[in-house]
């Protein structure tokens, strides 16, 4: 028997508006895929990202030229040589390793050789507004062991301070969404040293990242929009000290193995990112959170409704799914 590969749009709603440097979102876009073979499925989630010139019909539409091959019995090593890295590669990686989970009885993790998840700490997220509001927002998130604040290049000091009166304690990433200058870099780092800034996550625009070579920065840097895949990572470690791994960017489970591997290698520091997602799309992620210094998967927590059976979150501590909801 074929297997049947299906691909629909799913849109959550927020519990709140989500702002970053770029926009505003009060939905989350996601791509749900199921591969189902015999009375075995897989499942995997993605999100376009207008960023990298994604839309949902594009997407879909890229998925669809993959279904034969897939269908056909296509495994994931074929699947890196027919789709290029981006949300339609990664549903479909994702959705072939619960499908293998669920073939072989082993668990994603057993397969690769690595322990069961464990809960990690996750970056609360407090997303892009004014001063006031902002600490009003972080006020509640006090007790969070980690907090990600986003600004833009407005009044990016103002919001952190805001936030830090409020929050004295958590560890802070501070992101900025490619909206400063190198000029801008320079004249604020020291202010956010004296913040206890811990991270400050791709500061310049992906193609002005040149200009960090040789700069002397004060707090350590982390590469989101400007690493993708594994061959970036030569060029990112003369310019950042940590990279930000999403799924979405990789193209999958797999791809994004290899990054972090490659990443150590390198001697980058790791991080794990998400989109506004559900938790089809944090619970692969979990597996690479693992081995992250950072960890920044609260993409749930900002929906209406998750799915169900899938990762907990409380005061910052994310907790892997349910057994049976994925890998």
């Amino acid at each position: 028997m074929l297997r049947h590969l299906s691909a629909i749009h799913v849109p959550f709603r927020l519990k709140r508006p989500f702002r970053i440097s770029r926009g505003i979102k009060s939905v989350s876009d996601t791509i749900f895929v199921e591969i189902r073979d015999g009375n075995d499925i897989g499942r995997g989630e993605s999100v376009p990202y207008a960023r990298y010139n994604e839309t949902i019909d594009g997407v879909l539409a890229q998925i669809d030229s993959a279904r034969g091959e897939i269908e056909a019995g296509a495994d994931r090593e074929r699947l890196l040589e027919i789709m290029p890295p981006g949300a339609a590669r990664n549903a479909i990686d994702c959705a072939l390793w619960d499908l293998e989970a669920k073939q072989t009885g082993l668990s994603v993790t057993e397969r690769i050789g690595w322990e069961k998840l464990k809960p990690v700490s996750t970056a609360i997220t407090v997303s892009l507004d004014i001063p006031e509001n902002m600490a009003a927002a972080a006020q509640q998130l006090k007790d969070v062991p980690l907090l990600k604040i986003k600004v833009d290049a407005s009044n990016p000091i103002d919001a952190v301070r805001a936030v830090r009166a409020v929050a004295p304690n958590p560890r802070i990433i501070v992101d900025p969404n490619e909206s400063w200058s190198i000029e801008q870099l320079a004249l604020w780092q020291q202010q956010l040293v004296d913040l206890r800034v811990d991270l400050l996550e791709q500061p310049l625009p992906a193609e002005n990242d040149a200009e960090l070579e040789g700069f002397e920065a004060l707090i350590p840097l982390a590469a989101d929009e400007s690493g993708h895949v594994a061959d970036d990572l030569a060029q990112l470690a003369r310019r950042y000290d940590y990279v930000n791994i999403k799924l979405d960017k990789t193209g999958g489970l797999t791809t994004a193995l290899a990054m972090l591997e490659a990443a150590e290698r390198e001697g980058l520091g790791l991080m794990v990112g998400c989109m506004v997602s559900s938790s089809l799309s944090i619970a692969p992620a979990m597996v690479i959170a693992q081995r992250c210094a950072f960890v920044d998967l609260d993409g749930p927590t900002w929906l209406m409704d998750d799915l169900k059976n899938g990762v907990i979150e409380n005061c910052g501590t994310m907790t892997p799914p349910a057994p049976g909801f994925w890998g």
